[in-house]
């Protein structure tokens, strides 16, 4: 593997870049605490993980090069997006869904951060393109190439684990001020927008 260390830089700016796996991790985060935030940070690295064995395994060069199951991600994935952020949005309209409970956050169910994490980062074909595109930029040709590739995947994920782990924490650090009910609803109601913007942005994404 050749400038592994560039590999590292970069990899770490294209992570801290905001996109559909940030905004709902902020949103998880206010809404549900901690416990939120890193439950949706192991839902996108599970799917990081499936990401970098499908690129492995030639998996995802498949998905670039088949119109139709590019599709059927790419739409998957739109409405998976839009669901979320309008789910969102509609929440805005409950008070209930809005009141703290005894510790401080909201009423939660476990696996749903998760779920929503996993999901959301499985069903973007964006991030299958981008391991067939970034990655090969780095592969040393004369060497194992499959080792390279499960390298550079799992040097992603861990960076994206290190990266959410201090934006949830940072995010609860300023917990007090995020969770007045006034700032709450305004930063679910731009989360919710966000979602949907990235959802149908996710739509009209043409096939590379």
């Amino acid at each position: 593997m050749v400038h592994f260390s560039l590999f590292v830089l970069m990899a770490t700016l294209l992570v801290i870049l905001p996109g559909p796996d940030t905004g709902l991790t902020t949103q998880n985060t206010i809404l549900h605490g901690k416990k939120g935030g890193f439950q949706t940070m192991l839902g996108i690295s599970c799917g990081l993980v499936i990401h970098t064995a499908a690129a492995v395994l030639g998996l995802s060069a498949i998905l670039v090069k088949s119109a139709v199951l590019f599709s059927l991600f790419k739409y998957a994935g739109a409405v998976y997006l839009l669901y979320l952020g309008v789910k969102s949005l509609w929440a805005l309209k409950n008070k209930a869904a809005q009141e703290p409970d005894e510790s401080g956050g909201h009423k939660h169910q476990g696996k749903s951060s998760f779920r929503q994490g996993f999901l959301t980062n499985l069903l973007n074909p964006k991030v299958a393109v981008f391991f067939l595109t970034f990655l090969p930029q780095f592969v040393d040709t004369h060497s194992n190439t499959l080792w390279q590739f499960l390298l550079m995947g799992m040097t992603y994920t861990a960076i994206t684990i290190a990266w959410f782990l201090l934006y949830v924490l940072l995010i609860d650090t300023l917990s007090v001020w995020m969770k007045k009910p006034s700032v709450q609803r305004a930063i679910q109601g731009v989360s919710g927008l966000v979602l949907v913007g990235f959802g149908i942005r996710l739509a009209l994404e043409k096939r590379p």
